[in-house]
């Protein structure tokens, strides 16, 4: 803290502070986010075994995989909008219960008809969880401390390929078949209760604010919500009409956008690349899958630590969009090189994991109050689009060709519009103070 704060604290003691702080909050969240993004993308693996038993084309299964984004579109602003109102925990809590029992009851799908329908329930019921965790942690950690903690949480998106790619190949493999219940049906299952359990806990277990924490002291709350209010941006936007309607916000809106067709290509495809490239064993698609998102985890950590340490948004932020271009690029060149395209995927997957992280620090940098709330959820939702448009686009390719390539080409070029939109936001409004620690 600066020596104009209202209290006077030491570095050590400051730094402990907020180590408890992390430690109380971002393993449960984090946890809470590997299970949201577990429920969401399941559907690629299940689509090994599923499209074959329901008799489902490629074009069927990407509309599928993309009708959920219109639900969450649909939701995302009332949703946070209704956190403001009734709390993050209880909003939170509900999201996680309604999301994990709808996405268990994927399981009694068995026409394409019922397969939109339940995939747009799952949309309606996760909206705005992203946007919710994304405010509550700025109920908590000031601008200079926010990119690393953001890339911790939003680790969750490559940890879930770590876990959910061997774990679900595990299911699909080794628990498929029994009581007769096929695998990809045991793998909604298994996957889908957990999101509810932890729903349950994260009732009892978080505060609404800094305040209301007994774990805290009574000088860490302080010192806390002091160093909350000295970085609290003086140029910030603050009504819920701002945060739907300034041009900044519509901005980092598309720009958004474009970075998540990178995402969501790789979310979906990862298997369906893996496999094209000579691999057929459904646990070992799995396993293989999992490198990319581990070197993306530590991909995520590594950016938002230089980007905390530094002060600085953009160039972090565009140069992860380059290299997942890059990779994406190479996936397609080195096709049926299992080495050479796993290398690229690698790499894509390193990129657009880490653009997301990178992202979600801009917003709340211009926005506070109201405009944060609505803001967070309008970026959230249009980025959503690119859900819709990413595996649609793609399964309908792949459906008329034969080959993903030409999309997921396609993917790389959104990803490097992406990195050119970063520099029209101005660094001096994203840009924060350097950090000694």
């Amino acid at each position: 803290m600066s020596s104009h704060s209202p209290i006077a604290y030491l570095a050590g003691d400051e730094s402990s502070t907020y180590a408890k702080v992390t430690w109380r909050l971002l393993p449960f969240l984090f946890a809470c986010y590997l299970c949201a993004y577990l429920d969401r993308i399941n559907v690629s693996f299940a689509k090994l075994q599923m499209l074959n038993d329901l008799h489902f084309s490629e074009a069927v299964y990407g509309a599928g995989a993309g009708v959920f984004f219109i639900g969450y579109l649909l939701f995302e602003v009332p949703s946070n909008l209704i956190l403001l109102r009734v709390g993050a925990r209880r909003w939170i809590a509900r999201i996680m219960v309604t999301w994990g029992l709808i996405s268990a009851a994927m399981m009694f799908v068995t026409t394409p008809t019922s397969f939109y329908i339940m995939r747009f329930l799952l949309g309606v019921a996760e909206a705005g969880f992203i946007p919710a965790i994304l405010l509550y942690l700025t109920y908590w950690f000031p601008a200079s401390r926010r990119s690393k903690v953001t890339a911790l949480f939003m680790t969750g998106i490559p940890m879930s390929g770590v876990v959910g790619g061997p774990l679900s190949g595990w299911i699909m493999t080794h628990v498929g078949g029994a009581h007769g219940i096929a695998g990809w049906q045991w793998l909604f299952l298994l996957e889908g209760i957990p999101t509810a359990i932890f729903g349950v806990i994260a009732y009892f277990y978080l505060d609404d604010k800094v305040a209301d924490a007994k774990w805290l002291s009574d000088s860490q709350k302080t010192m806390l919500e002091a160093n909350l209010r000295e970085e609290k941006p003086t140029h910030a936007l603050h009504s819920v009409k701002d945060g739907l309607l300034h041009p900044k916000v519509l901005l980092l809106s598309v720009t958004y956008f474009f970075f998540t067709m990178g995402l969501y290509g790789v979310s979906f495809w990862l298997p369906t690349l893996v496999k094209a490239s000579g691999v057929t064993d459904p646990l070992d698609i799995g396993l293989l899958a999992a490198i990319p998102y581990g070197a993306g985890a530590i991909a995520m950590l590594v950016v938002g630590h230089s980007s905390d340490k530094r002060g600085e948004r953009r160039w972090h932020l565009a140069g992860a969009g380059i290299v997942g271009a890059v990779g994406l690029y190479m996936s397609v060149a080195f096709a049926h090189s299992t080495l050479f395209g796993m290398i690229g995927l690698t790499l894509a997957t390193m990129g657009v994991v880490t653009t997301i992280s990178q992202f979600w620090v801009l917003p709340p940098a211009i926005l506070s109050g109201g405009a944060a709330a609505a803001g967070l959820a309008l970026a959230n939702s249009v980025g959503s689009i690119s859900g819709v448009v990413s595996p649609w686009l793609i399964g309908v390719i792949q459906t008329h060709t034969g080959s993903t390539g030409s999309g997921v080409l396609g993917l790389a070029a959104s990803c490097v519009i992406g990195s050119l939109l970063v520099f029209a936001v101005p660094a001096a409004l994203v840009n924060s103070k350097r950090r000694e620690d």
